[in-house]
């Protein structure tokens, strides 16, 4: 996987084009050096950086935070990056039960609206 173009890029990072180019304007990903044969190419690095920075996305960093990361792994602060995942961590914990607590009201509505067809259906009438 040497010399790939923006669009290999892209694909092996399993996003768009634009997207390569948004994190390139954020410095997520670095510019590519020089041209080969009148376009840009890509190397190996690249797509490892790319991953990484797809993979934190989905672990819920923002990407201010994942430029952040990636300083750290250039100056290899662990006790920085161990705080930044713990506070990830409770972050996701307090969504999770915040996403439970709804989900456990919602399943009392759905129940209530399924016990009869007189009135209205608690569902409706509680985001009235």
């Amino acid at each position: 996987m040497n010399a790939m173009r923006i669009s290999d890029l892209a694909r092996a990072g399993g996003v768009g084009v634009e997207t390569v180019r948004f994190y390139q304007r954020k410095g997520l990903l670095p510019k590519p050096r020089g041209a080969v044969q009148g376009a840009r190419h890509y190397g190996p690095e690249d797509a490892r950086r790319l991953r990484f920075v797809r993979q934190a996305q989905a672990a819920g960093f923002s990407l201010a935070e994942i430029a952040e990361l990636i300083d750290l792994d250039r100056t290899g602060d662990r006790a920085r990056a161990r705080t930044m995942a713990r506070e990830r961590i409770a972050a996701l914990d307090a969504r999770i039960a915040q996403l439970a607590s709804a989900r456990e009201s919602l399943a009392r509505l759905a129940a209530g609206c399924a016990k009869g067809d007189a009135g209205p259906c608690p569902i409706l009438a509680a985001f009235d």
